[in-house]
């Protein structure tokens, strides 16, 4: 077993509801931000969610685009958007459609719409990665690139998946229990060769994504390469590149890699999917890793549109009133939550 599917040094950030109720109790009564009056979400008024979720099953990216408009939001990222699972997938497309109708019911409502932007994962249509692909989803508007996720080997590992992602007579319900290390290289993505160096073919990726200008998710990749891809990055001097979820078993990154990364120009997302009851990570230690890392580096998302999550604008609302309750001010509110969320997307910020 690698290097990086040890957990020795890892630190559950789920804390126990004895020892959580300590810390949230006194934050719940002192966070007093104003009355709430739904269906209006309170705070997110220039907010940019760089994670969110809109394709077949999940939120409607209309309506939540709409919805945003109305709340005054900065803007979404699309990291997932229309039809993924057959077809040409060419999310970009989606999200100018999107817009398109956005803008014509905005004119009719009087309302400002709210900017939207589309994500393409390489391998999100569970085909192998493609350079002729990946140029076509930048020249069609993406500005955000996604290695492996949900198919890489690191998450069929972790937590398994639909069997038939890699067996296509199985049943598409089947979900499988987590996989053995060498059954999931064989059955999902993987970034490194066996001597721990990026595979030519993921290196040609990443040089088209740093000559494009557009921002490298890391996905669900492992400890060996996140650190083999921040090492090559690094060359270029690129300082679009993001690391979703540091919390969640996929990435779990301890405070001190968390410091590094950040240290090498890269941003650490974090998310309310972390917060949420599916993974329950203790929003007072996401704080304290905020703290640890500094607010420079440091974005919130929703990573939410699945029918068990609130609408991603209210999951703005709600990641970012934890850390406010926490003890993130307002300045430090508006760098993770506007400025270098609107760097990702490619704007001045």
């Amino acid at each position: 077993m690698t290097q990086d599917l040890k957990a020795a040094d890892r630190v559950d950030p789920a804390t126990p509801t004895a020892e959580r109720c300590v810390t949230s109790y006194p934050a719940r009564r002192k966070y007093r931000p104003g009355v709430v009056h739904p269906p209006n979400i309170p705070g997110v008024e220039g907010v940019i969610d760089i994670h969110c979720h809109a394709h077949e099953g999940q939120q409607d990216p209309l309506s939540l685009a709409k919805l945003a408009s109305e709340n005054r939001m900065g803007g979404l990222l699309y990291k997932t958007v229309g039809p993924i699972s057959s077809g040409d997938y060419r999310p970009g497309l989606v999200v100018k459609k999107i817009v398109e109708d956005l803008h014509r019911w905005s004119d009719a409502a009087g309302v400002k719409p709210t900017q939207c932007w589309a994500g393409y994962g390489i391998t999100m249509d569970n085909r192998p990665p493609s350079l002729e692909r990946l140029r076509q989803n930048i020249a069609d508007g993406v500005v955000g690139v996604w290695l492996p996720v949900f198919n890489h080997a690191n998450t069929l590992f972790k937590v398994g998946g639909r069997r038939v992602w890699w067996d296509r007579n199985a049943d598409p319900s089947d979900h499988s229990a987590p996989l053995p290390w060498e059954e999931a290289l064989r059955c999902g993505y993987y970034l490194v060769d066996d001597r721990g160096r990026l595979k030519p073919e993921i290196e040609e990726i990443l040089r088209v994504v740093v000559d494009s200008g557009v921002s490298l998710f890391y996905g669900h990749a492992t400890h060996r390469e996140i650190f083999a891809v921040a090492e090559f990055l690094g060359r270029f001097a690129f300082k679009r590149g993001v690391i979703d979820h540091p919390f969640s078993p996929f990435v779990d990154l301890s405070l001190a890699q968390m410091k590094q990364l950040a240290e090498a120009g890269i941003y650490l997302n974090f998310t309310y999917d972390e917060l949420s009851p599916l993974l329950g990570v203790d929003p007072a230690r996401m704080y304290a890793a905020i703290r640890h890392v500094g607010v420079e580096q440091v974005t919130l998302s929703s990573d939410a549109g699945e029918p068990l999550f609130p609408n991603s604008a209210e999951c703005m609302r709600l990641i970012r009133s934890y850390m406010a309750a926490f003890g993130l001010n307002e300045q430090e509110l508006a760098i993770t939550c506007r400025r270098n969320p609107a760097r990702i997307v490619g704007l001045s910020g």
